[in-house]
């Protein structure tokens, strides 16, 4: 099977983007890992399918691979690269797109100066919807692991999220205790894990260990789990810059049930043709 596909990239966190509009693509789980195979196929973060819409508020529904083969719920770097191809296509006008994930409908607006604002709708923080096990709804939780007793913020954003709050980014032990908590039982389904170090009310700097890919240069649902813990915890204003290893995103969140809104860039790379 040969396949059209655009290399997209925000942030360094990057992506194969396949058209599956007109006609749909159906692939396995060791087909999504060639095409993320860094030396055998094209190499990506993770695969984004754009589908034709289910809900008639859509301009199109897309579905997200991580490198591993497994589909997940959401991806905020994703939606915000999906949402430029589809105008760079001419498939959308913009500059405002409907986007049908699994979850809903986000709305996604491309500025003039190239930049894509997401809403991403409210956090969800009741511990059955993360999903995480714990009896009450909490600002944090304790949990021990391998590696040690640690606090952290469990948050969703369509995806889960633990979010710890760390003293030095540089030295945070991302890996080792990513891969630990990121498997942790208390989270059923996996999750993500952000380590986050406050600079100011309105300036963090993060680093995320994604589950299915490791720890990559940008995350942008990590981002917002991270804005939305760190203001549940009283650190951070409602507008904040978050300063990721693959540049800055800007996170938006007032409180309770408003929408987070993440500002950033996106951009394709290049295109090409792969046989399957």
């Amino acid at each position: 099977m040969s396949m059209r596909f655009t290399k997209m990239e925000a942030l360094g966190n990057d992506f194969v983007v396949l058209n599956a509009m007109q006609q749909p693509l159906k692939l396995s789980a060791e087909q999504i890992k060639l095409l993320s195979d860094r030396r055998r196929g094209v190499g990506c973060d993770q695969v984004l399918l754009a589908e034709a819409a289910r809900d008639v508020g859509a301009d199109v529904r897309y579905r997200i691979f991580n490198a591993d083969g497994s589909e997940v719920e959401h991806c905020g770097n994703g939606v915000r690269c999906l949402a430029r191809f589809l105008v760079n296509e001419g498939i959308v006008s913009g500059p405002r797109i409907y986007v049908e994930t699994g979850l809903g409908i986000n709305v996604v607006e491309i500025a003039r100066d190239g930049k894509v604002t997401v809403d991403m709708g409210a956090p969800l923080l009741k511990p059955e919807k993360i999903p995480f096990r714990a009896s009450a709804q909490e600002v944090t939780y304790n949990l021990e692991t391998t590696s040690g007793s640690v606090d952290i913020s469990a948050v969703s954003m369509g995806n889960p999220h633990a979010v710890l709050v760390v003293d030095d980014i540089a030295t945070a032990p991302v890996h080792e205790l990513g891969s630990v908590i990121g498997a942790h039982p208390r989270f059923p389904n996996r999750t993500n894990v952000g380590f986050m170090q406050v600079k100011s009310r309105d300036s963090v700097m993060l680093r995320v260990y994604e589950r299915g890919v490791g720890e990559t240069p940008a995350c942008g649902t990590g981002a917002c789990a991270a804005v939305v813990a760190g203001r549940l915890r009283g650190l951070l204003d409602s507008t904040v810059n978050v300063e990721l290893p693959g540049g800055q995103l800007e996170i938006g969140w007032r409180a309770d049930s408003e929408p987070v809104m993440m500002t950033g860039p996106a951009r394709a790379v290049f295109h090409g043709e792969i046989n399957i």
